[in-house]
């Protein structure tokens, strides 16, 4: 998932790495690229833990996207502290924060396992999106310091790059690790110390891939923490984002930030069903494990796809490019949930390539003209990846009332068509500023 360009309110990253210099810091750049990478990977990877969970708890679909609701939640309650954090004690230590809140999240899935408790590990995974929401304030802004102001724009897009790869890499050693079973045993078959005992047992290759994500953020943390006073040039301006809410007033932009809201919700939900999806008998049949592999095509399908929509952006309207997208996204949905078998899977999976330019276009055409004001819109935008809490969660509740993800994707589909709706409004350039 493409990450918000995230700037403490009150801050323009541009005019900052202009005015105030850079730190020519390569070790720092490698460390940022290193926190996209982790930021698409742990996000893609509730797509693997989310069918795991639900089988060993015996959840329905709006229990098991609870995972996500927790996940994404944080980006409404964490958000405003973690950039009020952030100006008060400064980028570095501000990372170094949020690092060892997503490690106290990895670790929370110790005694998660230990108890068998699902609150346990939604509360867990809260922790970790937490840390994630503190460092993404940090990311964008910092990438402006660490360099020529002229090439900004360059880093900013190279590391994109590194959370599709994230995205892409994660569900297919996640699925290796997490998705196994036990001699082919499920929850459903189980009851009373038989069925505790098996949780516990499954329960340890999460906890083990995630202890794994522990050791890999404390390493980060020491690197970033050891360099904390490198930062030149670093500067908190005063205000606060509480003040920004009026820029929804602006029909652009507002219709912007219900866009964002919006595409995060469709794709996350369409990740979470992936693995359920597939594994239906009148689409590929697939075990829990093969069909985790599968996710991997839906977040390749976004990484290519940025790269395709990177030129074709160059010479045609972003607007029509995202309602065409859009469409798309919609026409897919239709094919996959009218037909069967293999075409019914890839359909899905494709979605993938439709997404990939749907959010920094929505991002880009909401905050056009807002000039002095970008980084309060950031901030907003940052606040809509909630989101991704919501729509899962309805999608969820929709498949449990009709007993189908056929009709659960409508949910998706209704997401895309209000994006084209959008693409088709903001095709022309924006008038004034806000």
């Amino acid at each position: 998932m493409a990450l918000a360009p995230a700037a403490p309110a009150g801050t323009d990253p541009s005019q900052q790495a202009n005015n105030a210099g850079h730190t020519d810091a390569p070790e720092l750049r490698l460390f940022v690229m290193a926190l996209f990478f982790i930021f698409g990977g742990i996000t893609s990877l509730n797509d693997v833990i989310i069918p795991k969970l639900k089988e060993l708890f015996t959840l329905n679909y709006t229990q098991a996207m609870l995972v996500q609701f927790c996940f994404f939640t944080a980006y409404l309650v964490i958000g405003l502290p973690g950039a009020a954090l952030v100006k008060r004690i400064g980028y570095m230590r501000g990372a170094t924060a949020g690092l060892l809140t997503m490690m106290a999240g990895c670790l929370l899935f110790i005694p998660a396992s230990q108890t068998a408790s699902y609150p346990l590990f939604l509360f867990a995974l809260f922790v970790l999106a937490s840390g994630v929401v503190i460092v993404q304030v940090v990311s964008n802004p910092l990438i402006s310091l660490l360099g020529p102001a002229r090439t900004v724009h360059s880093r900013l897009t190279f590391a994109q790059a590194f959370n599709s790869l994230g995205t892409t890499i994660f569900p297919i050693v996640g699925a290796g690790l997490i998705l196994g079973g036990l001699a082919g045993l499920s929850a459903a078959q189980l009851s009373g110390p038989a069925l505790d005992a098996y949780r516990t047992a499954e329960t340890q290759t999460i906890v083990k891939t995630y202890l794994g994500l522990a050791v890999a953020l404390a390493v980060v943390a020491g690197v970033v923490w050891l360099n904390r006073n490198r930062l030149k040039g670093e500067r908190h301006e005063g205000g606060s984002i509480l003040l920004s809410f009026d820029l929804l007033r602006r029909t652009r932009f507002g219709f912007g930030a219900l866009c964002i809201f919006l595409y995060v919700g469709a794709e996350v939900a369409i990740g979470s069903l992936i693995v359920n999806y597939l594994q239906q008998s009148q689409v590929m049949g697939l075990t829990q494990e093969a069909a985790g592999k599968m996710i991997f095509f839906y977040w390749l399908g976004a990484m290519v796809g940025r790269f395709i929509g990177s030129a074709v952006l160059r010479v045609l309207s972003p607007g029509k490019v995202l309602a065409a997208v859009a469409t798309g996204a919609i026409l897919l949905l239709l094919v996959s949930t009218h037909t069967t078998g293999t075409l019914s899977g890839y359909s899905l999976l494709a979605i993938g390539l439709m997404n990939s330019i749907m959010f920094p276009t929505i991002f880009s055409l909401a905050c056009e003209k807002l000039d002095a004001r970008a980084s309060d819109g950031s901030g907003l935008i940052n606040i809509a990846i909630f989101g991704g809490a919501v729509v899962p969660l309805l999608t969820g509740f929709i498949a449990d009332s009709s007993g189908s993800l056929a009709i659960a994707l409508i949910i998706p589909a209704l997401c895309y068509a209000v994006i084209m709706a959008f693409g088709i409004y903001a095709r022309r350039p924006a008038e004034g500023s806000a």
